[in-house]
């Protein structure tokens, strides 16, 4: 029998109501902001099955929102995401859709724009504040997440396995320790998940950390970081 732990019978720490359609939501608009290298100027989200259908009542825009603003799945800022996003000139909407039966129920198509810049992401939350990432842009990808268990980072980094044991040392040698990775194909490169326990890792240990491993496109937090 697979150890199930008590975040994923019962969900994760999060703003109600649903840890499917709340903080699920929550960790893919996260995700979708990670990987987008510009801080969007405009997001839409394309709704899918059931995120369509009760988004409203579960606050499910409201947690997509909130994610794409790297707010925590326990952040009680999620009430106020409209509102914060109007008054940080982020213009957003929200688009009903089919995207396809071979996508979960609970999926969204995000699209993050800036200027000439454009990134669609594609993810669904698959219960109990787990995610799945199944497209970037026109490439597929199978990355996973939960919700509100860990502070995770997104890698992009060369094929080569040395390079991300590489990585791993040094978050290792800083005290944190990594829980969990998870590795998929991208373009020519590899996208790896680490799910970080321990202390907070710093804005600036990433960037030094970017800098200064071998092999490294970027790395990328699924939530805002404390400096030092």
């Amino acid at each position: 029998m697979t150890n199930l732990s008590i975040f994923d019978i019962a969900g994760p720490i999060m703003v109600g109501p649903s840890s499917s359609h709340t903080a699920g939501a929550c960790k893919i608009g996260q995700f979708a902001r990670a990987l987008f290298h510009h801080t969007p100027k405009k997001v839409t989200f394309y709704l899918h099955g059931s995120f369509a259908e009760v988004y409203k009542g579960h606050a499910t825009d409201l947690a997509l929102l909130a994610g794409v603003m790297k707010f925590q799945t326990s952040d009680p800022r999620i009430k106020e995401s409209f509102k914060i996003a109007r008054e940080n000139h982020l213009e957003f909407k929200f688009i009903t859709t089919d995207l396809g039966e071979k996508y979960h129920p609970n999926t969204v198509k995000i699209v993050l724009e800036k200027g000439k810049n454009k990134m669609s992401v594609i993810g669904s939350s698959v219960g109990g504040g787990m995610i799945e990432i199944v497209k970037i842009d026109e490439f597929e990808v199978y990355l996973q997440g939960s919700a509100g268990k860990h502070l995770s980072l997104v890698v992009c980094h060369q094929k080569n396995p040395k390079v991300l044991k590489d990585l791993e040392g040094k978050i290792n040698k800083l005290g944190i320790k990594i829980v969990e990775s998870v590795e998929s194909a991208f373009r020519d490169e590899r996208l790896s998940v680490l799910s970080l326990e321990g202390r907070r890792i710093t804005v600036e240990e990433v960037m030094e950390l970017e800098k200064n491993t071998p092999g490294i496109d970027f790395i990328r937090s699924l939530s805002k970081l404390q400096k030092s």
